[in-house]
């Protein structure tokens, strides 16, 4: 599992991925993680399964390399769980999910 620190501190750490898997409607309702990219639940496994070329042109970042550090958030950490597990069953080595998702985030920013 991710923590908030560990999010918090995502800007610093360019090596690593941090994925909102909320839906781009619920982005405009709360706002956005910063250095997030955003991918819904429903797209991610295509995203995943992109070529390194379509990825990085589609997402404006390179492709994540399978040992990469990816974080998945969304509301409350039920679709970042899965967003995990499913990037682990694509042989994604180190995804985990930030169990407080932006509910969490959103409290400790006030």
């Amino acid at each position: 599992m991710a923590t908030y620190e560990e999010v918090k501190d995502i800007p610093n750490h360019p090596e690593k991925y941090l994925f909102d898997v909320r839906n781009e409607s619920e982005l405009k309702e709360t706002g956005v993680l910063p250095a997030s990219i955003n991918i819904p639940l429903t797209e991610l496994e295509k995203a995943l399964n992109l070529p390194e070329k379509d990825f990085a042109q589609t997402y404006g970042r390179a492709k994540p390399a399978v040992d990469a550090v990816m974080i998945f958030s969304c509301k409350a950490g039920g679709r970042a769980a899965r967003a995990a597990n499913l990037a682990s069953t694509l042989g994604f080595t180190n995804a985990k999910a930030y169990a407080g998702s932006w509910t969490e985030w959103e409290a400790k920013q006030s």
